[in-house]
């Protein structure tokens, strides 16, 4: 392929990148886990999924970071997925610990017809999850709080100014 061909996948590759729906969740809403291990998607967060594709499946996984959970719309989790594809060598060892690791836990999850989804107990209990959770938008995906593990990151509160200068202005 010439030149003009590769100019020319680059430019189908940003028009089929336009027309993903990019889902924003914004809010913070605690709930309560059901006996039988399920929590309501709240109101406001199914709005912001539209009407994008598969919009009732779900990815929910284990933190990098933190003890709680991570719920991404199937549509993210792809768009995730195909980015870390791109810069992974499947013959190097660390790389596919790296996709092991990323991957441990996740699961797939559906709503019911009431908005309901069915936490794993392992995924429970690795959050520390019993009752009362956060459930707290953050840009593509929500994050599934234990209610006192969410309280206690703000109990010692970052400096939110130098983290924005150093992060905003390396």
């Amino acid at each position: 392929m010439g030149v003009g061909g590769v100019i020319w996948e680059k430019m189908l590759y940003f028009y089929n990148c336009k027309k993903r729906f990019i889902v924003n969740f914004v809010g913070e809403f605690t709930s309560k886990i059901d006996p039988k291990g399920r929590i309501v998607l709240p109101a406001l967060f199914k709005k912001q999924l539209g009407n994008t594709p598969s919009s009732d499946l779900f990815i929910l996984k284990e933190d990098l970071y933190e003890k709680c959970l991570v719920l991404y719309p199937m549509q993210e989790w792809e768009r995730q997925n195909q980015i870390i594809l791109e810069k992974l060598n499947p013959f190097n060892r660390e790389h596919n610990q790296f996709l092991r690791i990323f991957s441990k836990g996740a699961c797939e999850v559906t709503l019911d017809n009431v908005n309901r989804f069915l936490i794993p107990k392992r995924l429970l209990e690795y959050a520390g999850i019993e009752k009362d959770v956060v459930l707290s938008g953050q840009n593509s995906k929500i994050e599934i709080w234990a209610a006192e593990s969410y309280q206690k990151i703000w109990d010692n509160p970052v400096d939110f100014g130098a983290l924005a200068d150093k992060i905003m202005n390396p």
